[in-house]
């Protein structure tokens, strides 16, 4: 039981380390959509902590195109919690 654990941590860490560079940085010409929100919305544990070292780093991209980035940012907030909680039990 503790091994499953440890396990999950481990993995956890390296999710974090894999996913840090890919949160939205600066301001750029491309218009971010749905997709793109998602993705910025399960990084968001990743890029809040990054944004605290970097002030590039964003933790919604500037540049979106409204209601469709935030509808998939927020579903994808709601996806990650999901996940952080079953790891709980």
């Amino acid at each position: 039981m503790k091994l499953k654990k440890i396990i999950k941590i481990v993995l956890i860490l390296f999710l974090f380390l894999s996913v840090t560079s890919c949160a939205p940085t600066g301001v750029t010409e491309q218009e971010y959509g749905f997709f793109s929100g998602m993705w910025h919305g399960l990084i968001l544990p990743f890029s809040s902590i990054g944004s605290l070292f970097n002030s590039d780093i964003g933790i919604v991209a500037t540049a979106n195109n409204g209601i469709p980035y935030y509808s998939g940012w927020g579903v994808s907030i709601l996806i990650s919690l999901g996940f952080y909680w079953s790891l709980s039990t």
